[in-house]
């Protein structure tokens, strides 16, 4: 046919205003862009795949080929107690993270730019402190020589010290503290993006300053707080070092459980076997949430 180039390559329109890309360059720019991220992948094969299937591998086959080591998950006491410390710990944990969390979050949003950058620099100081470094200031101020008995103890308001440290009480104290920047920032983004028209919009039609927060404000914070959330309790699940110090080897959490088993114990089975059941109800929780919220959008992904 007349104007037909026989060696011309197909081509994928694109819309009127948006010109034709021919084929063979779409699939060179994948293949170019699949050699990219092929290192990366890799990498991550396996520096986390690789090892993940280990633990898998171990947890079914030691010390005997099976599933006997997660029966234990229906049949042990200990796990089942320590398995109850730990998500009542982390309930607890994350619903005083949210509510304090969540306070912080919406003052922060409300506050004028110099106020603000104040805020968020304390909201991100302790980010910078380590772990460790908290634990042990918490036992400073916990203990029943610490700051706070001695404060109660000469104002009269108690007569005998308390109980703050190496119980469960010390050890969501400061897995709270540890856990509320994790907690205010995605709540504070999420409610810097809601539009203050609509606030006002409420106000307008006759709502107090309580009926606009409860009906406009926290339901578009919502996904905010479920992130929030979500974050929380992923973190709390594996949190070791806190519960360890504070906890005073009475409160038995999973990630210390897991830690004894292994390490002094010498049951691989039934700490890889916990480790990949932590897995599982972290991908579960995530996969349940998935459902309610867009977890790209949450996280900052366009």
């Amino acid at each position: 046919m007349p104007g037909f180039a026989a060696d011309a390559a197909p081509v994928i329109a694109l819309g009127p205003s948006r010109g034709r890309i021919p084929v063979k360059q779409t699939m060179h720019e994948h293949g170019a862009f699949a050699l990219l991220v092929a290192p990366a992948m890799l990498l991550v094969a396996t520096c986390y795949f690789l090892p993940l299937a280990q633990v898998l591998w171990i947890s079914v086959t030691e010390p005997a080929p099976g599933l006997d080591n997660y029966a234990q998950l229906f049949t042990s006491a200990s796990i089942a107690r320590m398995l109850a410390t730990t998500a009542r710990i982390c309930a607890i944990t994350t619903l005083v993270t949210l509510a304090l969390g969540y306070v912080v979050a919406y003052a922060l949003t409300h506050a004028r730019p110099p106020a603000r950058r104040l805020m968020m620099i304390g909201v991100l100081l302790p980010l910078w402190v380590s772990v460790l470094v908290r634990a042990f200031a918490w036992m400073a101020l916990l203990r029943r020589e610490g700051l706070i008995n001695s404060v109660l103890l000469t104002t009269g308001v108690i007569a005998h010290p308390l109980s703050l440290i190496w119980n469960e009480f010390g050890v969501i104290v400061g897995m709270t503290h540890t856990m509320l920047p994790y907690a205010i920032l995605p709540m504070a983004v999420q409610m810097r993006q809601i539009d203050p028209a609509l606030e006002a919009a409420a106000r307008g039609l006759g709502a107090d300053a309580w009926a606009t927060f409860w009906r406009v404000f926290l339901p578009l914070s919502l996904p905010g707080l479920l992130g929030a959330g979500l974050l929380v309790v992923i973190f709390s699940l594996g949190f070791y070092v806190t519960p360890v110090l504070l906890g005073g080897g009475r409160t038995l959490m999973i990630a210390e459980y897991i830690s004894l088993q292994i390490l002094e114990l010498l049951r691989w089975g039934t700490g890889t076997m916990l480790a990949t059941t932590l897995v599982a109800a972290i991908l579960l929780s995530l996969a349940a949430l998935s459902r309610v919220v867009n977890l790209r959008q949450l996280f900052g992904a366009k």
